[in-house]
């Protein structure tokens, strides 16, 4: 059985479609807060398995022996690390075959990354056959609301040049469902199921890095309207998020990850992602065009 935890949120969402595209509803499992949220997904005869990762006693009988899981991050920073302990430590007792985990870039030192790098741990510790999927950013993180910055004419950051090679999110649930279908050919010891390797870290990102000042000129060439990078200190991009609405605390993490991408920790493009996907990643250009349709 495939299990998807987190599989009402936007990736886990897209990874089950994946997963639903290659083999039959009957081998798909999904582990959620709410089963009305995943009543489509019962409707389609996926088994719906609901779980809470702040009551540890829930996740008994959310895996079985021989499984292969993937555990979605949390999307609860500060509270992240018991609550994948809770899985982590499920998945264990349960002996499944595979437990793979979307996590950070290993090169991010920006707190953001610490809670991700503590899971890691746990997984490295338990002894399970692993697949680390280091995820690089989305590019839906800068173009959400896209027509909203091409009428404000200004992309805002504290980021200078550094360069972001990021990869839609689709891109990186295909990967996803690669190396839970056993076709992932990462780094690693130890043969899986379909030749994949299990024990395996991927570090997944765009196939091309691009810039802020970047990302403007494609907005204005995509929209027609003039559209300016503009490069404020961190203390002015924190106070710019405040006043826009977004809780202290979480613009002080947006203005660190910026502080990470000066610094390059977002810029790597090993490869891996299109590997794992047997094609390029979606460039920017392409996204920015998607993006202004809606």
């Amino acid at each position: 059985m495939y299990v998807v935890t987190g599989a009402t949120g936007q990736l886990g969402r897209l990874v089950v479609e994946g997963l639903l595209a290659a083999v039959p509803a009957s081998e798909v499992a999904v582990a959620v807060r709410s089963a009305e949220k995943a009543a489509d997904l019962a409707a389609r005869g996926v088994a719906v398995r609901v779980v809470d990762y702040d009551r540890p006693e829930t996740l008994e009988g959310a895996f079985a022996a021989g499984d292969r899981v993937l555990l979605v991050s949390g999307s609860e920073v500060g509270r992240r690390i018991p609550q994948h302990r809770a899985v982590v430590e499920a998945a264990k007792a349960a002996g499944v075959a595979l437990l793979a985990y979307t996590s950070a870039p290993g090169a991010a030192t920006f707190r953001l990354a610490d809670e991700h790098k503590a899971t890691e741990e746990l997984i490295l510790a338990s002894g399970l056959p692993y697949a680390l999927l280091r995820n690089g950013w989305y590019t839906e993180n800068y173009l959400g609301d896209a027509a909203g910055t091409v009428a404000r004419g200004v992309v805002l950051g504290s980021a200078g040049e550094g360069r972001i090679a990021t990869a839609p999110r689709r891109d990186y649930a295909d990967a996803a469902v690669a190396v839970l279908l056993g076709k992932g050919e990462g780094k690693g010891e130890g043969k899986g199921a379909g030749g994949s390797r299990e024990n395996a870290v991927y570090e997944l990102s765009g196939d091309a890095a691009w810039s802020l000042p970047e990302l403007a000129a494609e907005l204005a060439a995509a929209s027609g309207a003039p559209v300016e990078h503009r490069d404020v200190t961190p203390a002015e991009h924190l106070a710019a998020l405040v006043g826009a609405g977004l809780p202290e605390g979480f613009a002080e993490v947006l203005v660190d990850v910026d502080a990470g991408i000066a610094r390059g920790e977002l810029a790597g493009t090993p490869g891996d992602l299109a590997r794992l996907i047997g094609r390029p990643t979606v460039p920017l250009a392409e996204s920015v065009r998607e993006a202004l349709k809606g």
